[in-house]
Order: structure tokens, then C-alpha cells, then sequence
């Protein structure tokens, strides 16, 4: 009962404009996790290294029926898997709603079918929430886009509960920095950056 209550204040207060989304932290945690879906692991965990405050991304799998897929299990679909990237941040350096800020201008939120070159349900976007916290500010965040009239398409990110963390195996893991040149090149073929910069134009890059 008091978790729900907290949330219901926490959600007034940013209703009645008591409390910014980009001034809330969880002050009370040294550190605290967010997992994000946009597509490919590798390129989203070497987007989110670059935010000061993160302390770790690791790159794994979420939301399917199987426990402990491998990276080929996901990826031949059937396995309900999201490909995700799991990141530990200290909250006094960073709020998760800047992370989700973050997160939106760096994945196309309008394509539920994958992202970007990579196509099916594993690649699909997502927010997987931890907390109450996390739910109130990620769907808040998501309903001032589609309130913004800036787009004609609504958001398609699924926000839903984290479940079971699978990590990907090591050879996935800071992949961008053991393999640069495979890294670029795949991203640059991917065209990301292209689309991500055609939605949300300098946006994209601060």
C-alpha cells in the first residue's frame, strides 16, 4: 500500500508541476538500474557509456519465456526476448529521467517492428521499469511526445515491468570498443544516426 501511495504523490506532483522530471532522483540509492530496448545492444550501450553518471551498461536479453537464452537463440525469434542493455547509475550524478530523455533521442520510437536495419520482436524498443518511480516518469515522458504535436505517429515503445536479466555472452560486451572497425562499419550500413538525426534533428545529438 505505501508503494502505491508513493507513486500516486510522486505522479501529482509532476502533474501539478511541483517536481520537474528532470530534477527527480532517487536520492535515497547509491546506485540504481535502468534497462533500455532500442534495437541493436551494441550501439545502445555505447550511447549510454557516454553519460556521466552511468557506472555500467551490460548488454543481455529480457521480457521472453526462456530462461538463460543464448544470443542465438534470440536472435532465430521465438524466444519472446528483447535485446537490451542493463545500466547501473548513480542517482545523485544522473535521474532516470534523464536517462529516459537520453534514451528517446537516441532510438527511432515510432518502429514497433524492430529498429533501424534490424527487423523483428527481438529489436522491438522498450523501457523496462524497476520501480513505481521508473513507470510514473517513463510514461509521462512518452505522453508529452505524443502531446507535443511535433509528430504524426504515436510512440510505440512498450514501457513494462523488468523481468529475468540475461547477459549476453562476453563476446558482446563493450563490443564497440573490442571490435571498432566491425562496430562502425555495421552501424554506419545500419544508417542509425541517419534516421535518428532525421527525427529528432540537433536534438539527436545533445
Amino acid at each position: 500500500m505505501i508503494k502505491y501511495r508513493k507513486m500516486f504523490l510522486l505522479a501529482a506532483a509532476l502533474v501539478t508541476g511541483t517536481l520537474s522530471l528532470t530534477n527527480y532522483a532517487v536520492a535515497q540509492d547509491k546506485t540504481a538500474v535502468a534497462t533500455f530496448g532500442s534495437g541493436c545492444f551494441w550501439c545502445t550501450e555505447s550511447d549510454f557509456d557516454k553519460v556521466s553518471g552511468v557506472l555500467t551498461t551490460v548488454s543481455g536479453f529480457m521480457g521472453g519465456h526462456v530462461k538463460k537464452p543464448s544470443y542465438r537463440q534470440v536472435s532465430r525469434g521465438g524466444t519472446g526476448h528483447t535485446e537490451v542493455v542493463q545500466i547501473t547509475y548513480d542517482p545523485s550524478k544522473v535521474t532516470y529521467a534523464k536517462l529516459v530523455e537520453f534514451y528517446w533521442r537516441h532510438v527511432d520510437p515510432f518502429d514497433k517492428n524492430g529498429q533501424f536495419c534490424d527487423r523483428g520482436n527481438m529489436y522491438r524498443p522498450a523501457i523496462f521499469t524497476h520501480t513505481p518511480e521508473q513507470v510514473v516518469i517513463a510514461k509521462t515522458s512518452r505522453r508529452a511526445i505524443d502531446t507535443s504535436g511535433k509528430f504524426q505517429k504515436k510512440v510505440a515503445v512498450e514501457i513494462t515491468p523488468a523481468s529475468a536479466f540475461t547477459a549476453a555472452e562476453k563476446y558482446h560486451q563493450n563490443f564497440y570498443k573490442k571490435k571498432p572497425g566491425h562496430y562502425y562499419r555495421y552501424r554506419l550500413g545500419c544508417r542509425r544516426d541517419q534516421r535518428i538525426e532525421k527525427i529528432w534533428g540537433k536534438a539527436a545529438k545533445s
